[in-house]
């Protein structure tokens, strides 16, 4: 049985619940938030569908109590990030959010898994990583996987190819000052600058491959599902849904997740996203990729956006 407890009921939280109903990731789901009806009403609309899934699954509301013997703990609490509003700007008051629910999921769980969701997601993460003192490896942020996904799903649809053939990464922070390391970047290992010339001669004529488009897109596309709709949740509790089940497995998978870093590419005491091997004992090692100068450069100018943010919140 995997038992996941997620904490914030919210857009994100409600969404990420469905699909770990869904899909058949999680057997048993506790749905835990301030507002009990809220999170009441969510867990009695998913249960009443779970009779059409594929694996049977309890999902039910509750308090810290509940997350007793749970695999994995979600935290998605905070306040929400308004339109025009960056990550970064919500920092002081969901770090203060974190810190009231720390101890009292720490209390009942205190042997899960963290991935934390709360924007901004990286801060939030480091921030887990010193209330909690939990070994690092189980505290993952869910970091840039979905910028991640959002770039190999953008240069899916101008190569025309299956986004599983994409090899591209977005690395850094979950926000302004993340980018993509392009020189690693592949569709079915040719390098992505060498792809459109490769594929000339089947009549095909894709685009010419536009880097400050393309990471302009990845940053900017949170944005812009908020400003249209008012919130993003479906992508991010997909991309969520993706990483506890690799947290689940017993093999191995790399992911672009947020941990704290120990003089990996010079950074120090932030976490930040780079690849990351994930599995059943979490985010377990590092995959150090073979940057280049100007690539370092953006690395480590993302982690001192994050330092100076951190060393302007109270703790």
């Amino acid at each position: 049985m995997n038992k996941i407890t997620v904490i914030g009921t919210g857009s994100v939280g409600s969404t990420i619940a469905y699909t770990l109903a869904t899909s058949g990731i999680a057997s048993e789901i506790v749905m835990i938030d301030i507002n009990g009806e809220k999170a009441l009403g969510e867990a009695m609309d998913i249960r009443q569908g779970t009779p059409f899934c594929n694996t049977p699954c309890t999902v039910y509301a509750g308090d810290y109590p509940d997350a007793v013997d749970s695999n994995i703990v979600v935290i998605t609490s905070g306040i929400a990030r308004k339109p025009g509003q960056t990550r970064l700007e919500l920092a002081q008051t969901n770090v203060d959010i974190l810190k009231s629910i720390t101890p009292q999921i720490m209390e009942h769980a205190p042997n899960a898994i963290y991935v934390i969701v709360s924007n901004p997601v990286d801060v939030m993460t480091y921030a887990f990583c010193k209330f909690s003192g939990l070994p690092e490896e189980r505290v993952i942020g869910s970091g840039t996987i979905l910028d991640t996904a959002r770039l190999r799903s953008r240069l899916s649809e101008q190569y025309t190819v299956s986004q599983h053939n994409v090899h591209a990464y977005v690395l850094g922070e979950h926000g302004d000052s993340s980018f993509v390391p392009w020189s690693v970047a592949n569709i079915s290992n040719v390098p992505i600058e060498d792809f459109r010339e490769s594929v000339l001669h089947n009549g095909q004529n894709p685009p010419d491959l536009d880097r400050e488009e393309l990471e302009e897109y990845v940053r900017k596309s949170g944005g812009v599902v908020i400003k249209q709709k008012g919130a993003t949740f479906y992508a991010v509790s997909m991309s969520v849904c993706h990483l506890c089940k690799c947290l689940l497995n017993s093999v191995d998978t790399t992911l672009t997740v947020s941990t704290m870093m120990h003089g990996e590419y010079g950074i120090e005491d932030c976490c930040l996203s780079v690849l990351c091997i994930v599995g059943n004992t979490g985010a377990h090692s590092k995959v150090l990729l073979n940057l280049n100068h100007d690539e370092m450069e953006k690395l480590q100018h993302s982690a001192n956006c994050l330092k100076e943010v951190i060393n302007n919140i109270k703790f």
